[in-house]
């Protein structure tokens, strides 16, 4: 059985934690940030984890991950 393929696109934008989790950065970041609040911002910055009904869906896609 030859080797899966991983999604390149879904490599660059999810990680795995080392419990498993996945990992993703959050959307609304990139612009029209001056109608945005700090608070927006500011929470903006960090990751989050996929939810769990989405994250076996993006696990098929980063198979070596």
């Amino acid at each position: 059985m030859p080797k899966m393929k991983t999604r390149r696109g879904a490599a660059k934008r999810f990680t795995v934690t080392g419990s498993g989790k996945v990992k993703r950065g959050k959307a609304y970041k990139r612009h029209q940030l001056s109608c945005k609040t700090r608070k927006q911002k500011r929470n903006l910055r960090h990751a989050t984890t996929v939810a769990e009904v989405d994250s076996r869906n993006v696990r098929r896609l980063i198979p070596y991950l």
